[in-house]
């Protein structure tokens, strides 16, 4: 099957260069509709089974660094081929999905697609990976390194801020409290209303 163009400049823009010509691969073995999304704050990505679409769809944000996203990319394929292979009568990130993803990983989970930084903590999280990269704590901020250098110097992980210290997010004022798992209970300064924020939200500390 030939490549749209549209899909092979995605893949050069977005993509680490060596894992090109292997995502190409999977989408000629499974083609689908692949969209660019605006950054969201609740996905990097995602896939959504139509049973009336010949092709469905797969969506990723733009602003994904080159290895998150190739990340993203498998994860969704996976999800895609899982709906293939059993329709919807499958957990959404149980085990067929889990094994899927391990296996679509197998192949590029060396030093000539990821940096070596990059290895051990992917290689934890695809022994049992879970519903979104975003949750593995260690696994994200080693992936970080390699964002686009649009966050200003003084943004932290709001994870490494002590409790009790007053930030930035978003352009409203925020108080860190109580962690609850992946994410912290955090009161805003200015309405006293209390919002559960990830762990690896970008902040910018006052104190």
């Amino acid at each position: 099957m030939n490549i749209p163009p549209e899909l092979l400049q995605i893949f050069t823009k977005h993509l680490p260069s060596n894992s090109i010509q292997y995502c190409i691969t999977l989408w000629s073995e499974t083609p689908f509709l692949l969209q660019i999304k605006k950054p969201r704050n609740s996905k990097l990505g995602d896939f959504r089974y139509r049973k009336d679409r010949k092709m469905q769809t797969i969506t990723l944000n733009s602003d994904l660094n080159p290895f998150q996203f190739l990340l993203t990319y498998i994860h969704e394929i996976a999800h895609l081929r899982v709906f293939e292979n059993l329709g919807s009568n499958h957990v959404p990130h149980g085990a067929d999905w889990k094994s899927m993803f391990q296996q679509l990983m197998v192949p590029i989970l060396s030093e000539s697609i990821f940096p070596h930084d990059l290895l051990i903590p992917l290689r934890l999280h695809m022994k049992n990976p879970s519903s979104s990269s975003s949750r593995d704590l260690f696994l994200m901020k080693e992936m970080s390194k390699y964002d686009k250098k649009e966050s200003t110097a003084q943004e932290v992980f709001l994870s490494d801020v002590m409790p009790g210290t007053t930030f930035l997010l978003a352009g409203r004022k925020f108080k860190k409290g109580e962690t609850r798992r992946t994410r912290i209970l955090c009161e805003e300064v200015d309405t006293g209303k209390k919002f559960l924020v990830s762990t690896l939200a970008k902040v910018k500390p006052l104190d």
